[in-house]
């Protein structure tokens, strides 16, 4: 009889020491809830969505937490860093704070959230989330509004130091710029006593050209329409000089006419610049290539041109000897009587 009362007892406080195990095993599982503020959200705008994780103080927890999209359609913007909070029985809740928006009208069945607690994975609920798209009325366009206000940042100084500097700066140089044109302005002009090279008569400058066209050799490396270019464009020049009447811009027909009317009768010259004009259109025109002698010969009439037609320059008489004595002025001076 006394065995059998020991034997309840045993049973009773085996009993009574299983439900105290469960109870203190049930009061140390980590737990995992999830919720939203507003789960009925229009296109474009916000909501925050909550997740707290109740566990030991001296867990090792993996909390993984989405990337840019929590599911397809819908988009994290933000997540907050952790706050932990101690509570009471040596146990901590650690809180996520995750900012979402979607840009597409749906009903979403957002994914749970999962922490693995050593062997263990634990996940939360599932929570709703519906998009609506806003009401749009197409006959009245002009009545669309944004969802929010543009914000408007706020004035710092600082972002237009470069702008200022810049204004500055260029305010600088036109004091500078306008002080050394003021200073030039009120210089003395100085007259440069600068002497001109004497001009050439028209055929030493035209006999001298000739002879540096000459010496390039043109037509020896096959460039016949510069060659005859460069020596055609020396007569001309030497003609208008000559004769006082530019013939830069006529033709070869009218050039001929003009030292037809400058050199009556004169035929052996005219003859001359006929040939060189007359092949020189065959080469510029025709893309004729003539004969090395045919080359020769109009370098050599047109310096034969040049000299037949230039002009004969009276002699000047040298200035007077300032440093002659005084007796030798007046000998010279005086009138001398034959």
């Amino acid at each position: 009889m006394i065995l059998r009362k020991y034997h309840i007892l045993y049973i009773l406080m085996t009993f009574f020491a299983s439900l105290h195990g469960m109870k203190t095993h049930a009061q140390q599982q980590t737990l995992v809830d999830v919720n939203i503020d507003v789960a009925d959200i229009m296109i474009g705008e916000q909501t925050m969505l909550h997740l707290s994780v109740t566990a030991d103080k001296d867990k090792q927890l993996v909390i993984p937490l989405p990337g840019e999209m929590l599911t397809e359609g819908v988009e994290v913007l933000h997540i907050t860093p952790p706050d932990t909070t101690d509570i009471k029985n040596n146990r901590m809740t650690i809180n996520y704070d995750l900012l979402i928006t979607s840009f597409d009208s749906s009903l979403y069945l957002l994914p749970p959230f999962y922490v693995i607690d050593g062997r263990d994975t634990l996940y939360s609920d599932q929570v709703a989330l519906k998009v609506s798209s806003p009401d749009v009325d197409l006959e009245h366009p002009e009545e669309f509004k944004d969802i929010k206000d543009i914000w408007r940042p706020p004035f710092v100084l600082s972002d237009y130091y470069a702008l200022i500097y810049g204004i500055l700066f260029t305010l600088f140089l036109i004091c500078v710029v306008g002080y050394f044109i003021q200073r030039m302005r009120n210089r003395p002009e100085q007259v440069a006593d600068v002497k001109e090279a004497p001009k050439l008569p028209p055929h030493e400058q035209a006999m001298m050209e000739l002879k540096e066209i000459r010496e390039r050799k043109l037509w020896q490396q096959g460039r016949n329409k510069e060659y005859y270019t460069e020596v055609t464009d020396t007569l001309r020049r030497y003609m208008s000089a000559r004769y006082g009447t530019s013939v830069m811009e006529k033709t070869s027909s009218e050039i001929l006419e003009v030292l037809r009317n400058e050199e009556p009768g004169n035929k052996d010259v005219y003859d001359l610049l006929k040939q060189i004009l007359r092949l020189s259109d065959f080469v510029k025109f025709a893309k004729l290539h003539p004969l090395p002698d045919e080359n020769d010969l109009s370098m050599f009439n047109a310096n034969l041109f040049v000299d037949r037609t230039k002009r004969e320059e009276m002699p000047v008489a040298p200035p007077p000897d300032d440093n002659r004595t005084g007796d030798d002025r007046k000998r010279n001076d005086e009138p001398t009587n034959n």
